[in-house]
């Protein structure tokens, strides 16, 4: 996610609004004066916001922090994040003596000052930061930037537990707002729709019509209350008569419009993440099966829930598994080499090696169809040779099939693909991890 907007005047001389104002008084009160566009002088600033004593001016030095932070240029932010966890270490001496109070005396005073006293300073620097105007969608475009550091050093990932701590109680999804998108939406949140959508790419508005226009089309999101017109993740749903085994029929130019009274399945054929800083926070899952319950209300004649989604590593596994010079399969045995992939390829027990797999398996779906030639685009060819697949969402089974994979480490998997698989296994296509050559 890309900062707020920067004019000219601030990115010459980044410190001019803060020391010219009543602010930079303030600041000097307190004994900061903090260098120009520098990860010492963001440091500084972040040292006076963990000593203020009082509420009242905690907003104005966030906001003059996030000045100074936006204005600086990506190497010195780096510097800052890379820096700020281990430069305000927990103090021992408080910790070793709120422990002596709790040995002592173990009542509620004891425990909430050894809480106190544990809780890390990045924590608390993200809860004043937080009091800035817009300081929710400044925090995530930190995270962001954290993320893109080129070394991930013991500072940096202990920041960003500090982050994800945060968020994932900020943005849970109880105080997500869930929202129908459609054409009638603010024009800055279907521009942002689709600059954000990742899995089929909308080319203008016209296409972006198609997709959320229709009365067999629907697309919805999640919002965070200080993130208004700015979603957090949003899926596309197509209502349809039967399974699809490819992309082209939902999202072409010309196609027969459907009553969605007429509808027997929901088929969610693109789900996007919208924050690039708000990566790793757990919230599709619950968006998927809010919008279940609101369809199954809406209409109640639907009877199956599904998705046609990519296999975005299936190519590259594909060419560590081909010996060297072997042509890459088409049809049913590219079909039975993606099935192996599914039901078999690991990263760890429990966690399959393909990433929407692991989304959608992890949340207790079903493998039901394997397709080829289903995605022809540019990037469904790079990435899984034009293989496309199906998990269903059966709530009766959702559970029994999160237990299988991460306790049994079995993919549920239908008769259809797990006959696929065994062909592809007992008939010896592959021998292991063989190089094709490039």
């Amino acid at each position: 996610m890309s900062s707020p907007p920067r004019d000219q005047n601030r990115r010459r001389n980044p410190l001019d609004r803060v020391i010219g104002s009543r602010l930079g008084k303030l600041l000097s009160r307190i004994g900061v004066a903090p260098r120009p566009a520098s990860g010492e002088g963001l440091l500084e600033i972040a040292g006076a916001l963990l000593s203020l004593r009082g509420r009242a001016s905690g907003p104005a030095l966030a906001s003059a922090f996030f000045d100074l932070y936006e204005a600086s240029d990506l190497d010195a932010r780096h510097t800052f994040l890379s820096q700020v966890h281990d430069a305000h270490p927990r103090d021992a001496a408080a910790v070793d003596k709120a422990i002596a109070a709790w040995t002592a005396k173990r009542d509620e005073n004891a425990a909430q000052a050894l809480h106190e006293v544990s809780e890390s300073s990045s924590q608390k620097l993200i809860r004043q930061l937080n009091l800035a105007p817009q300081g929710t969608q400044r925090l995530i475009a930190m995270r962001s930037d954290l993320l893109s550091a080129p070394e991930q050093t013991s500072g940096l990932k202990a920041l960003d537990r500090e982050f994800e701590d945060a968020f994932t109680a900020w943005f849970n999804a109880g105080f997500l707002e869930l929202r129908r998108i459609g054409w009638d939406s603010p024009a800055r949140l279907l521009e942002r729709i689709i600059r954000y959508e990742a899995v089929h790419s909308i080319d203008g508005w016209d296409d972006l019509r198609r997709r959320v226009e229709p009365m067999d089309r629907r697309c919805y999101g999640f919002f965070h209350p200080q993130m208004e017109d700015d979603p957090l993740i949003f899926v596309e749903v197509a209502l349809t008569e039967e399974l699809p085994s490819g992309i082209a029929g939902i999202i072409a130019e010309e196609r027969d419009i459907i009553d969605p009274r007429q509808a027997t399945h929901a088929i969610f054929y693109s789900i996007s993440n919208c924050q690039e800083g708000l990566r790793g926070i757990p919230f599709g899952n619950y968006l998927i099966k809010r919008v279940v319950g609101l369809l199954q209300a809406e209409l109640p004649q639907l009877r199956r829930f599904a998705t046609l989604s990519p296999t975005p590593g299936f190519a590259k596994w594909l060419s560590k598994e081909l010996a060297e010079g072997e042509e890459i399969p088409a049809g049913d045995a590219l079909r039975q080499q993606a099935a192996r992939y599914l039901t078999t390829g690991r990263r760890k027990p429990g966690l399959p090696l393909d990433p929407v797999a692991r989304f959608h398996l992890g949340n207790g779906a079903r493998l039901e169809a394997i397709h080829s030639d289903a995605d022809l685009s540019k990037k469904g060819l790079k990435q899984a040779h034009g293989i496309m697949v199906n998990y269903v969402y059966d709530l009766a089974e959702i559970e029994t099939n999160h237990f299988a994979l991460t306790e049994l480490d079995t993919v549920a998997s239908s008769k259809a693909v797990q006959q696929l698989a065994d062909e592809t296994i007992s008939g010896g296509a592959t021998s292991g991890k063989r190089k094709r050559a490039a």
